[in-house]
């Protein structure tokens, strides 16, 4: 973590870690503010667990929270009065450091020069111009006026806009396309499974986006604010415009960590973990191998979500390894959900309802998890009975894996490309926006009714890229995305039921059934997930490979 100097008594940075406050501290720094919502990104601390151990350390905190490109005039004010009050030196931080330098230019907006400002922000890396735009224009960001412009714009530089950037100059080499991603690190997220069960490293997951951009793609790091679709642009974090010919959505989803009330306080300590997190996966794992009896609690949340098959996962696979440690007799397994079933395809679920019986899973259908007290060691849900009514139902814990409720991000869910839902309205087999001809989305953030999974934005990638060349008179006929989407259902260490389908539940197997039978746990299946996945997904998807991807055209 890198501290930028504004003025002597401000620095801001991105975001800060746990680890890292006692550095801080003796630094000198007497105070931190942080400007960042809670939930951004997968690998965010929240700002309670920053609180907390900053001021075990001595240090005062304070919470002014603004989405990416919304600081408004009065949190600038807010800003300027925490200044006032608070011990100095001061470090303010978010995702980059740049909603923590807007801040402080407004404060100070009345009081030093407007060149100074911009200069101060840029000696540390920020850029303000567009910011200076918004205060002559009256608060308002003139989109005609873009920074930059670009044949392709991508929002998202996680599997979907990388494998689509990287599809589509593979058949137009000289596209010019940009992505925009404030992120420095790309996850491979379904490994964080892998992580909670010891059989992968967490770094084994992780790589630097610069190392994986595909090459002549244009990276703007910055987060979006806004979108203008109507004039085909994008307003950025600090107000700069970007102008497009066509637009590509698939900036993941959200996570809700303070949906579930006591939630933020307490995760990653007091037996309270989830792999949806990239720093607590390896936290699973640690409480997995302690674990020598009492009751471990595993919850899912309302759909959408994420994976809807890796809260099981979680829980087969710390089942696999107590029954191998020989402690599985003394632990009361328990598994809450919302819905109904356990999985939303029929086909697979006698299969795990074997694994269930076998580990004693305890299963409560209609349960879903609304508040944790982590030193208590409790955790409270809303059970919904058959005729609609709902009471409140507390549970004791010795470990308890918690999945967030999910929905798309703040800054998709007020734009005008969303549906009433929030997520990005498309058509589900063009993957075309229903509304602006020249967008598209894909990935977690798209209202299609798929499986969110990596394997499912594997197979949209090539329907998007050949989509949008058609639009751009490069590419003949129509490619249809049909629902595909895969979980392969980490059973045991050793095998798993690979669950494959399309919409509807239909199921659609990759691999003959000799050779897999995706309804039944598999040994090679196993070896697919921790053997030949990881590498398809960094060295084939990612560089625009379309195995077992190419588009379907019609037309």
């Amino acid at each position: 973590m890198e501290t930028k100097f504004l003025t002597p008594v401000l620095s801001v940075s991105a975001q800060i870690s746990v680890a890292e406050l006692a550095d801080l501290a003796q630094a000198g720094f007497k105070s931190i503010i942080c400007n960042r919502p809670d939930g951004e990104a997968a690998d965010q601390p929240g700002y309670r667990e920053i609180a907390k151990a900053a001021e075990a350390l001595g240090l005062q905190a304070r919470y002014l929270p603004t989405e990416t490109g919304k600081v408004t005039d009065e949190q600038g004010v807010a800003f300027g009065k925490l200044m006032e009050e608070l011990p100095k030196p001061v470090l303010a931080y978010c995702r980059s450091g740049m909603r923590s330098t807007t801040m402080w230019a407004l404060a100070n907006a009345g009081n030093l020069p407007m060149p100074d400002i911009i200069e101060a922000a840029d000696h540390a890396g920020y850029d303000l111009k567009g910011l200076v735009r918004r205060i002559i224009n009256g608060g308002k960001t003139p989109v005609e006026v873009a920074d930059a412009s670009h044949d392709v714009v991508i929002i998202g530089g996680g599997a979907a806009g990388i494998a689509t950037a990287a599809s589509l100059l593979a058949r137009s080499p000289n596209l010019d396309v940009a992505i925009i991603d404030p992120a420095d690190v790309h996850y491979y997220q379904p490994g964080w499974t892998m992580v909670g069960a010891g059989v992968f490293n967490a770094s084994f997951t992780a790589r630097t986006m610069a190392s994986l951009l595909p090459h002549g793609v244009h990276w703007i790091k910055a987060a979006v604010a806004a979108f203008e679709p109507e004039r085909n642009a994008v307003i950025l974090d600090g107000c700069r415009v970007v102008s497009y010919q066509q637009l590509v959505v698939c900036p993941g989803l959200k996570l809700d960590w303070q949906g579930i009330e006591g939630l933020a306080e307490t995760l990653g300590r007091n037996g309270v973990t989830s792999n949806y997190r990239y720093d607590l996966a390896p936290y699973t794992w640690e409480l997995v191998q302690g674990l020598r009896g009492g009751k471990a609690i595993f919850t899912q949340p309302p759909m959408p979500i994420k994976c809807a098959g890796a809260p099981q996962k979680a829980m087969y696979l710390s089942a696999d390894h107590w029954k191998r440690q020989g402690v599985l007799r003394d632990i009361d397994i328990q598994f809450c959900n919302p819905g109904a079933v356990l999985f939303g395809v029929a086909d697979y679920v006698p299969a795990l309802m074997e694994y269930v019986k076998a580990y004693g899973i305890h299963l409560n259908f209609g349960r879903t998890l609304v508040a944790v007290d982590g030193p208590g060691k409790k955790a409270t849900f809303a059970q919904s009975s058959a005729d609609g009514s709902k009471e409140l139902v507390t549970q004791d814990f010795d470990m308890i894996h918690v999945v967030p409720p999910q929905k798309a991000p703040d800054f998709i869910r007020v734009s005008p490309l969303a549906d009433a839902a929030g997520w990005v309205d498309v058509d589900p087999a063009t993957l075309r926006h229903k509304k602006y001809a020249n967008a598209f989305a894909l990935g977690d953030v798209a209202n299609t009714t798929n499986a969110k999974t990596a394997a499912a934005a594997r197979k949209q990638a090539p329907v998007v890229a050949h989509n949008l060349l058609a639009l751009r008179g490069q590419a003949r006929g129509e490619a249809q995305y049909d629902g595909y989407g895969s979980c392969p259902l980490t059973v045991e260490r050793g095998k798993i039921v690979l669950a494959e389908f399309t919409y509807g539940g239909k199921l659609a197997p990759s691999f003959p059934q000799w050779l897999i039978d995706g309804t039944r746990p598999s040994t090679l299946a196993w070896y697919l997930k921790e053997r030949i996945l990881p590498p398809l997904y960094w060295d084939a998807m990612l560089k625009g490979r379309e195995w077992l991807a190419t588009p379907e055209l019609v037309g």
